[in-house]
């Protein structure tokens, strides 16, 4: 018997799941304008025409909104060229993430991912009771494909594949993800995180696109978001692609009325700008490119860039760097004894980093 007074049992495997930590905002700096390059958010507004769907939309908050999300799910199959059974949506790709791993793994499994990459990987395994594999990157801060081909077992369930990695920047190949899945059980699934897609400049790199809706690629699944190209963070809303199978079990696990009827509403109009986002989408392109080559230009050593920020690997003196980048008013994210994250942001806040860069270069 439980001592009297002690509380709910929790779960002891908890004690190994670190809390999510999210990017910090600025702190005020009196005379300065701050920025937050911290999240990997959007620096632009909203697309034309998606605060006034919201706003029309916020009128109905008494009513819940559809479950289902079947016209949001009609675009994107729209979008994809794939049927309405092979979607998911949830509140951010995250979600569907979790949805997946909680249709494959449970207490005694493993899933394989990069390390480093995604900060919530961990916790997401964790949280359904799985065993985290991290396989180290490779040089250049890249997946190490091979390597993590060599860990699967008779336990593993899943992998995480991110695309751009997230934080270190590289893309994965096409033709390495390909030869990949041929060392890959059928019965594992290779989850293919997409969430900066759209960023994504390197010809050869691997495009979800190729393996949605194909027989021969049912254990692949892909994910999307609305919240960085698209600038909708604030809503919570993303996308997997899998095969029926796959999504079938993820919808079992999903929680209910999960997309709001404002978030939908805001992503349905967004897929509507195809135009103005692709013009923002090669602005921030442009001033990565910017960026990158300023960096490499004061002798930084940079991981290619994919997606909408860049990655230095400053070990211990990550902490160091953040705080002189607080100093100025930008908001950056550390990983301790690891590295930095720097969100592209506005011009003059990525003219502010740069500076800030040099500076710490020279000493």
């Amino acid at each position: 018997m439980s001592e009297k007074g002690s509380g709910p049992r929790i779960r002891p495997d908890l004690a190994e799941v670190a809390a999510y930590k999210a990017g910090k905002s600025p702190k005020p700096n009196p005379g300065v304008q701050t920025h937050k390059l911290s999240s990997n958010e959007n620096p632009f507004d909203p697309l034309p025409g998606v605060v006034e769907a919201v706003a029309a939309a916020a009128a109905r908050i008494n009513r819940y909104p559809d479950p289902s999300s079947k016209r949001l799910v009609a675009a994107i199959s729209k979008r994809h060229g794939v049927g309405a059974e092979s979607i998911a949506v949830g509140t951010g790709s995250v979600a569907v993430l979790v949805q997946f791993l909680q249709a494959v793994a449970q207490p005694g499994d493993e899933v394989i991912y990069a390390w480093r990459s995604f900060e919530a990987y961990p916790i997401f395994v964790r949280a359904v009771g799985a065993t985290p594999v991290q396989v180290p990157l490779a040089a250049g801060e890249r997946h190490d494909l091979t390597a993590m081909a060599r860990a699967v077992g008779p336990k593993t369930r899943a992998i995480l594949v991110c695309s751009p990695n997230n934080p270190t920047g590289p893309a994965v190949g096409d033709e390495e993800f390909r030869a990949f899945l041929k060392l890959v059980p059928t019965d594992v699934l290779v989850i293919l995180d997409e969430a900066y897609a759209e960023f994504v400049t390197a010809s050869d790199a691997v495009s979800g696109d190729s393996f949605m809706g194909k027989d021969e690629f049912a254990n692949v699944a892909i994910l999307r978001s609305f919240s960085k190209a698209y600038g909708l963070a604030g809503l919570r809303v993303g996308y997997g692609v899998a095969s029926p199978k796959v999504i079938d079990a993820a919808k079992k696990v999903a929680l209910t009325f999960g997309v709001t009827e404002l978030a939908e509403e805001a992503a349905l109009e967004s897929f509507a700008r195809d135009g103005e986002l692709q013009a923002r989408v090669d602005e921030i392109v442009r001033e990565r490119e910017r960026v990158v080559a300023a960096l490499k230009g004061q002798g930084w050593d940079v991981p290619e860039a994919q997606g909408n920020f860049v990655w230095l690997n400053l070990g211990a003196r990550s902490e160091e760097f953040a705080t002189a980048c607080e100093e100025v008013g930008l908001s950056v994210r550390v990983f301790p004894d690891h590295g930095v994250r720097i969100t592209i942001g506005t011009p003059d806040a990525n003219t502010r980093f740069l500076q800030t860069a040099m500076t710490s270069r020279s000493y």
